[in-house]
């Protein structure tokens, strides 16, 4: 049976980049002109090893400045003013997207809103721990006060 490196994942085949045995005619009939996949050749897995490692070293710096970002956030403390009524709820909410803002003000970096995690907006005023997702596996917990605007 001929190898193949696949180009992009392969449902019940494998993920991209793996070296796969395959029959001649599916590999002929199906992957190759789908793109799915090349024929393994030894400078093709040489190839598929360069990019694998130097995809995974991409992974490993992004995942160390997530970190470093996480610390910062974690150490910062945010302020929300919203108008209030007198028992102290909110006119409206403070969403995920008003807090993604906040983050954006207090330390000038782009997050996005479905990355901060909230089980349901904010409704009134106080203090919440809101918890962001920066990368896989690295979140930030981001003091937030809610307050009464004046």
């Amino acid at each position: 049976m001929p190898e193949a490196i696949l180009l992009q994942d392969v449902p019940q085949l494998g993920a991209k980049g793996a070296v796969v045995d395959v029959s001649k005619g599916y590999l002929r009939n199906y992957l190759l002109p789908r793109n799915l996949a090349a024929p393994a050749t030894k400078t093709a897995i040489a190839d598929a090893a360069r990019q694998a490692e130097a995809q995974s070293r991409q992974r490993a710096e992004a995942v160390a400045q997530a970190r470093e970002l996480a610390d910062q956030l974690t150490n910062t403390v945010l302020t929300i003013s919203h108008q209030t009524g007198e028992d102290g709820r909110l006119f409206g909410s403070v969403t995920n997207q008003d807090i993604a803002d906040a983050i954006h003000e207090a330390r000038g970096v782009e997050i996005d809103r479905r990355r901060v995690r909230l089980a349901e907006p904010i409704r009134a005023t106080g203090t919440y721990v809101v918890d962001v997702e920066l990368a896989e596996g690295v979140i930030a917990n981001v003091k937030t006060m809610v307050v009464t605007e004046r």
